[in-house]
């Protein structure tokens, strides 16, 4: 992992130091902390990559798509592609002092998961707090994949090599299936899942969330009626379509607010506002601040 960068949010590419054409790295948060710079240390940061942090001992508060997370002995952190985070911090906001681990990896080193598919797609959960059970099982996972990580430099000329990769492969695969049977943290969650309806909404939001906010319009996308849909997303989290795109769009207004120098107005009208003042009034309503006041604050 690099840092690039001295912007606001600092872009993190995915970039095994040691091992380059590999597309995992195992490392504890101490290591991570000594090889980063001051400066994207404190700034907010988009890693191209997933992240995940097992906190043994310490503490501290990440922040990640602008929602802290607390970090305690016993907790799971998962940062997704693409999702502005903080690093997790002290109260005096610098990098905490964690006994942590923490696996990096590509979109593509996984073996195929359907069934954990919602975990690394962006719908799943940032923190877990964890059972003594669930943290014992996890933590035993991860000390093999570490194991494994370091074995693949010792085999590096071996006729073996890949053999070694492929069983690192296959262990961060039985992690995120781990990690997929987990109960959700948000106890609406464990309503029913809105079958497929929901999962077509939830993926056509992700496509056109720019391009629309109508409910009505979505569910033609999808093939169902309006009811039928608001009805599997309340099912599903609790909250209506109309409430479920208002946040996505509010979501990437924040990123695009914290992430990019454009002008207010232009990120208006890239989510689809004609008028700044219609695009304030929305930001207002779904986050308390004004554009302006959003951008100063987490800057």
């Amino acid at each position: 992992m690099v840092e690039v960068g001295q912007r606001d949010v600092v872009d993190i590419p995915y970039r095994n130091p040691d091992r380059p054409l590999l597309g995992i790295e195992v490392l504890t948060f101490d290591a991570l902390r000594r090889r980063m710079r001051r400066t994207v240390a404190r700034a907010a940061s988009r890693p191209d990559f997933h992240q995940l942090l097992l906190v043994r001992g310490g503490t501290g508060t990440a922040m990640v798509d602008f929602v802290p997370q607390p970090c305690a002995p016993r907790t799971l952190l998962h940062v997704r592609p693409g999702q502005v985070q903080r690093f997790p911090a002290g109260p005096t906001g610098r990098l905490a002092e964690l006994d942590a681990v923490l696996v990096l990896f590509t979109a593509t080193f996984p073996p195929p998961l359907p069934l954990a598919a919602p975990l690394l797609d962006g719908f799943g959960p940032a923190g877990w707090a964890l059972s003594p059970g669930d943290y014992e099982a996890l933590e035993r996972t991860l000390a093999e994949i570490t194991a494994e990580y370091h074995a693949v430099e010792k085999h590096r000329e071996d006729p073996d090599a890949d053999l070694t990769v492929q069983l690192l492969r296959q262990l961060l695969g039985t992690l995120l299936l781990r990690l997929a049977r987990l109960p959700h943290p948000d106890h609406a969650a464990s309503r029913p899942a809105g079958g497929e309806v929901f999962r077509a909404f939830r993926y056509e939001l992700e496509r056109s969330f720019a391009a629309t906010r109508s409910v009505q319009s979505y569910a033609a996308r999808i093939g169902y009626s309006a009811r039928t849909l608001t009805r599997a997303c309340q099912a599903a989290t609790g909250r209506t379509a109309k409430q479920l795109i208002d946040a996505r769009v509010a979501l990437e207004a924040q990123r695009l607010l914290v992430h990019t120098d454009l002008p207010v107005a232009a990120i208006g009208r890239a989510l689809g506002f004609s008028e700044p003042t219609n695009f304030g009034k929305f930001l207002v309503r779904e986050t308390g601040h004004t554009p302006g006041g959003f951008r100063t604050r987490q800057r």
